[in-house]
Parts: C-alpha cells; structure tokens; sequence
C-alpha cells in the first residue's frame, strides 16, 4: 500500500456509513417500489426472495458504479472518503464487484447464526450489532487501520485531502 494514501479514522468511517444508509433507504424504497409494480406484487412477503435478490443486485450497481467511476459515493463524498487501488488509483470494475460483495461480511456471519439458531427479534439483533462490531473493528488490527473486506479485495479507504476535494469537485 502507498504510504501516502491514509485511512480515515474509523469513527469517520462508521458516520459515513450511517448517512450512506440513509441513502441507501431511498434508493431500496424507489426500486422496491419498480419491482412490486413490475410483479405485480400486493404483500412484502409475495416473491420474497426475488425482490433481495433484485435489491442486492440494484444496491450493488449503485456502489460498484460509484465506486468504479470516481471511488466515491455521495456519502463518500460529504465526508471525504474514497475506495482506490492499494497503489491509490482508481478501482477496477471487478474489484469494485469484489468489495462490494465482501462488504456483505458486516452481516452475513451473524445473519447466518441468527437462522441457525432461529433467533428473534431482540436477540438476532444483539447477535447481528455484535457481529458488526467485530467487523468494524478489523480495521483496528491492520497497521493501515484497513477493514477485513478491503485487505480482501486488495482496495484501499482513503482520506482525501481537502484542496484535492475541492479542484475534484470543479
């Protein structure tokens, strides 16, 4: 990795998460709503499966599309975070495809454990907040303050600099 590209710290991290998700409700709500249309779908629980599938696919071309295209989403960009190449380039489609996918590793752990051992309500959310804490917290063990999911991937969170921000933005 270079060693001029430096992390964000991971409070930094964390909040741009919490305003991507906010985002992100939008975008699942309009294109939830496309494909109840499109199925002709009247219950959430009528083609179930098909519309995560379909919200995984529609979520995934947002983030791999930002990703690829600038290494910034808007939340990303509020905050001045961006994903690069290890080299500090700009990412690659497919390792944009493999972020994306690994990221998913904040959840499926504990959403795993949770079916296994049927837990409900309160519970499957003590499991799933613990399961992303531990995740989070990766970031503490890499001398680079980099997630799991990125030393994966081979890509790169970085703290963009605010002048470079500014002449990126023009």
């Amino acid at each position: 990795m270079n060693t001029d590209l430096q992390a964000p710290s991971l409070r930094r991290r964390l909040i741009c998460m919490v305003y991507e998700a906010m985002l992100l409700f939008g975008i699942v709500f309009v294109f939830g709503f496309i494909f109840d249309v499109t199925t002709q779908s009247k219950s959430a629980l009528m083609l179930r499966h098909g519309r995560q599938a379909w919200l995984f696919c529609v979520v995934g071309a947002y983030f791999i599309f930002c990703w690829s295209r600038s290494g910034q989403t808007l939340a990303m960009q509020t905050w001045r975070i961006r994903v690069t190449n290890q080299d500090g380039n700009k990412l690659p489609v497919i390792k944009a495809i493999m972020r994306y996918v690994l990221a998913w590793m904040w959840f499926v752990p504990a959403m795993a454990l949770s079916y296994e051992f049927e837990l409900k309500e309160w519970s499957m959310m003590i499991l799933l907040t613990l399961g992303m804490t531990a995740w989070a917290l990766t970031a503490r063990l890499d001398k680079n303050g980099q997630f799991l999911h990125d030393k994966l991937a081979k890509t790169c969170v970085i703290q963009v600099p605010e002048q470079v921000q500014k002449t990126s933005d023009a």
